[in-house]
């Protein structure tokens, strides 16, 4: 899909079951906006006031909608409200990639959304196959399905080597949210 100035929207995956997706995420976000791009990010199964969210609300061109329960999430067992709010993560995500304003859109955790299966993998499917042209799609989350492995134009896989909460340490401000 090409832009006004003939250059192809790229579609990125940021999977694995490391620390860093969302993060890596919002470099690409930081590094869009201090180029004059436009960037929406959708967060699945998340609704926390971390860090990042409270740094894109000062940038100008960095808009971040949160689409989760605020609670853990089973999933194994999703709760009906979980369902509810991934489908209006999805209509959101739907207005983002449709938005001629935007330059890139980020669906965070979506991966992790379509695995417990509270979306179904042909909506997202249909999202990046009809996304606008020259519009940048970034997709993160564990376990990111083969389809969507295979349309994306830049795959990279996260991976835990070690980890600080294996020595029973808590979550820390600024490091994990």
């Amino acid at each position: 899909m090409l832009s006004s100035d003939g250059r192809k929207g790229l579609v990125i995956v940021i999977t694995g079951h490391g620390k860093g997706k969302t993060t890596a995420a919002f470099g690409q976000a930081m590094r869009a906006v201090g180029h004059g791009l436009r960037v929406q990010v959708i967060q699945f199964l998340k609704k926390v006031e971390s860090g990042e969210v409270r740094a894109a609300s000062r940038l100008e061109g960095l808009t971040v909608k949160q689409f989760g329960t605020g609670d853990f999430v089973d999933l194994d067992q999703p709760e009906p409200r979980e369902f509810e709010m991934a489908r209006l993560g999805l209509e959101a995500a739907r207005k983002a990639v449709e938005d001629p304003q935007t330059d890139m859109v980020i669906l965070d955790e979506i991966n992790t959304a379509l695995c417990c299966r509270l979306l179904p993998l042909p909506d997202i499917l249909f999202l990046i196959n009809n996304r606008r042209p020259g519009l940048h799609l970034i997709l993160t989350g564990r376990d990111a399905p083969v389809e969507i492995i295979e349309l994306a134009d830049t795959v990279s896989e996260i991976v835990e080597i070690k980890h600080h909460h294996s020595r029973g340490d808590t979550a820390r401000k600024g490091i994990e949210y």
